[in-house]
């Protein structure tokens, strides 16, 4: 027996450790971790802002991070400009060529300069206690009082992160039961982000099975068990409403747009009124191409005249004075006009002036070069213009190609909210000189355009252009060129080439389509004419859009005016 004590003991022992072990293991798997988190790496700030100081701040917009951050300069804090435009308000504009800060709204400019306190507007200077906005490397920063002048949101700054809000609603809360911690992710052993005491009352985000997303007080999003939260509460959240934006009042004349574009490339071409009004039955709008862009400062050359304008109201027509930025023969740069506030702002007053002077009732906007690196220029000059449109009455058009990737510069929803009219030139879907035989408007280019251009635009104020013209394709080889047929001399080209009769219905198209070869050489049209302008209003009809335009007056025949007028005297 002797002999078997120590062995007895060894078990013993060996047992006691095990349970030890066991035990051990036990407690640390059902243990609760005291780590703490790291905040600075939380909030993914470095160089975070403590209280009193300049640096970083994570931003938590609603119940979330976002990848921007905020920053606390002299105490001030500041989004970057991108920030301000995605969240806040888009309608921000930096003039990095001037170094101006712009808002433009219905009616009225806010100009604040780079790294100065204060603003103006029409109505004069008006003092801040910060730096409006100041330039850091590349980015521009804008302070987010400032931004409060133009936009509905609140925030409150902690100190590592900005709590934000635009959007507000019915929340709910819960009490801390008792005291336990709020942890990085649901788990007993996930970092502890800080100490919960008992009473604290937290907002729900989600709740799972045995852990809750909460938010605290101080604006720290955590987890914390369901075990812990006691007294469930509804609240209704008050929404920040001192921003009331100006509406967007517009000129448009009543019912249906016809609009015929009257081409006129010289004084003389005014003369040819009488003619082109005589065809246009049913038009109530005339735009004569009277004014042209002749250099990137904003000159122009003019052909107006009162007279041609008191002819026309004498007819009943409103009058549209057509700006374009190519008829002049020169190559305009979009970008070096519209990128600078002097040069933009002189320009639309200019415009508002020829106009107002021969007593024009609108404005039609026919820039078809620019590119894309001038999209957010031009898209302030047309808030600017709507601005001095509005305010004397005038009505403002812009046009437009039909929306397609290679267009993107158009912001076709910034034009249907400053203008009148948003109108999509629905032809130049195979365009003079492109090279490529094929419709000038077939019907899924011009139905596509307009569900695409109303997706963004309100279908009262949307205008489709019809195409009074056709092309003539010659292929020889590999040689591919065109003639424009005037749709009023058509039948006439078809006697004289021998194919009167001959063309067939293309479905696809829904035009009249015509082939034959002479020697090598191949010609092909796809014919704009009665029936397939008749699809095409038809197709207008069925979304009931604001109005149609003709390019152009002088095209037309008796019988598709008739149509056109038909269309658009049906409400």
């Amino acid at each position: 027996m002797k002999k078997m004590i120590p062995v007895i003991i060894a078990i013993l022992l060996i047992v006691i450790v095990g349970a030890v072990s066991f035990g051990g293991k036990l407690i640390e798997r059902y243990s609760y971790s005291k780590e703490h988190a790291d905040l600075n790496e939380y909030y993914g700030v470095t160089d975070g802002a403590a209280e009193g100081e300049d640096g970083s701040l994570a931003i938590v917009l609603q119940d979330d991070f976002i990848p921007e951050q905020a920053v606390v300069n002299g105490g001030v804090v500041y989004f970057d400009l991108d920030t301000v435009k995605t969240y806040f308000n888009e309608i921000f504009y930096a003039d990095r060529t001037e170094q101006k800060l712009l808002f433009t709204s219905a009616d009225e400019t806010f100009t604040a300069n780079f790294g100065q306190a204060g603003y103006s507007d029409s109505q004069g200077d008006h003092a801040t206690e910060y730096t409006v906005c100041y330039l850091a490397g590349d980015k521009l920063y804008v302070a987010a009082d400032y931004v409060r002048l133009f936009a509905n949101f609140s925030w409150e700054r902690f100190d590592r992160h900005l709590q934000v809000y635009t959007e507000w609603g019915v929340k709910q809360t819960y009490d801390i039961a008792k005291k336990t911690q709020l942890r990085v992710l649901g788990g007993i052993k996930s970092a502890i982000l800080r100490e919960l005491e008992k009473g604290e009352t937290v907002e729900l985000l989600e709740e799972m099975d045995t852990w809750s997303r909460v938010k605290t007080a101080d604006s720290m999003i955590g987890y914390v068990e369901n075990k812990r939260l006691e007294n469930l509460n509804t609240e209704v959240e008050i929404p920040v409403t001192d921003y009331v934006p100006a509406e967007y009042t517009g000129a448009a004349p009543e019912g249906r747009i016809s609009l015929g574009w009257h081409a006129v490339y010289g004084l003389g071409g005014n003369e040819t009124l009488d003619a082109v009004v005589a065809e246009g039955k049913g038009m109530n709008v005339i735009a004569p191409t009277w004014f042209s862009l002749t250099d990137s400062e904003g000159s122009f050359r003019s052909f107006a005249s009162a007279q041609y304008v008191n002819r026309a109201h004498g007819y009943g027509l409103n009058v549209w004075g057509v700006w374009d930025d190519f008829n002049a023969g020169q190559q305009i740069d979009g970008n070096h006009l519209f990128s600078a506030t002097s040069r933009r702002q002189k320009l639309v007053q200019d415009m508002v002036a020829a106009t107002l002077e021969c007593g024009l009732d609108g404005i039609n906007i026919d820039f078809e070069k620019l590119s894309g690196e001038s999209r957010e220029h031009f898209n302030q000059f047309l808030r600017e213009l709507s601005v001095l449109c509005r305010k004397n009455g005038l009505t403002l058009s812009i046009d437009n190609y039909v929306p397609l990737n290679s267009t993107n510069y158009a912001r076709l929803d910034i034009q249907g909210q400053v203008a009148d009219y948003v109108i999509i030139m629905g032809y130049d879907e195979h365009w003079g000189g492109c090279g490529e035989a094929g419709s000038v408007a077939s019907i899924d280019y011009v139905s596509g355009g307009l569900d695409r251009t109303l997706e963004q635009v309100a279908p009262e104020k949307v205008i489709n252009a019809l195409p009074f013209y056709t092309r003539v394709w010659k292929t020889e080889g590999t040689q591919v060129t065109d003639d424009a047929i005037p749709l009023c001399n058509m039948n006439d080209y078809l006697k004289r080439v021998g194919k009167e009769g001959a063309a067939e219905w293309d479905e696809t198209t829904c035009q009249n389509y015509v082939e034959w070869k002479s020697g090598d050489t191949l010609y092909q049209i796809w014919i704009e004419d009665l029936e397939s302008l008749k699809v095409k209003l038809n197709v207008m009809g069925t979304r009931n859009i604001g109005g149609v335009a003709v390019w152009r007056l002088g095209y037309g025949t008796q019988a598709v005016w008739e149509l056109v007028s038909a269309y658009a005297q049906t409400n």
